[in-house]
């Protein structure tokens, strides 16, 4: 079981970075807790974080309005971790996972990840079954659906996945593979 103050660092990151409001139920799922126990978490981070309000579509900070935008990228099953930390370290939150294929068209898959707990839980997925990486059926090149809180988060991202060398620069770069 995670800790009380390990449990409201992972739900401040999560609200820091989340797009939609973060249900009770979602966050209690996440974490392996009850619903009270998130209740009185939220109460605790709100004293810290006034910001953070509880609505009825669940929680999220007031006034924020988030900006996305579609990276296009190219890197192996290696590179994964180091791409997604460095999105979700810079306050993205990676919706989407897609790749464009001759035969099948767009094929696309929700990521929902917004942190580092976010990104291990996925690749324990890739590697604990049989299945491999979206990224793997179009030879390294795909496309993430990114959101922030503001344009400079997602140039920021932009420019780490630049120097990373993951970000492709024009649309003839990420051609549609066979």
């Amino acid at each position: 079981m995670i800790h009380a103050p390990e449990r409201r660092r992972l739900i401040w990151e999560w609200l820091s970075t989340a797009t939609a409001p973060l249900t009770g139920t979602e966050l209690s799922e996440r974490l392996g807790v009850s619903r009270q126990i998130i209740v009185s978490d939220m109460a605790a981070i709100r004293e810290q974080h006034p910001e953070v309000i509880a609505t009825r579509r669940g929680y999220c900070l007031s006034g924020a309005a988030p900006r996305s935008r579609v990276f296009k990228v190219l890197h192996d099953d290696a590179a994964i971790t180091d791409e997604l930390q460095a999105i979700v370290d810079l306050g993205g939150y990676v919706r989407d996972v897609f790749v464009y294929h001759k035969a099948y068209g767009r094929i696309a898959a929700q990521l929902s990840v917004r942190c580092r707990h976010d990104v291990e839980q996925l690749l324990e997925k890739i590697s604990s079954g049989k299945s491999r990486s979206l990224l793997s059926t179009a030879s390294g090149y795909h496309y993430h659906t990114v959101e922030a809180l503001s344009e400079e988060r997602l140039d920021a991202i932009e420019d780490a996945l630049k120097v990373r060398g993951y970000l492709l620069d024009s649309a003839a770069d990420a051609e549609t593979i066979s």
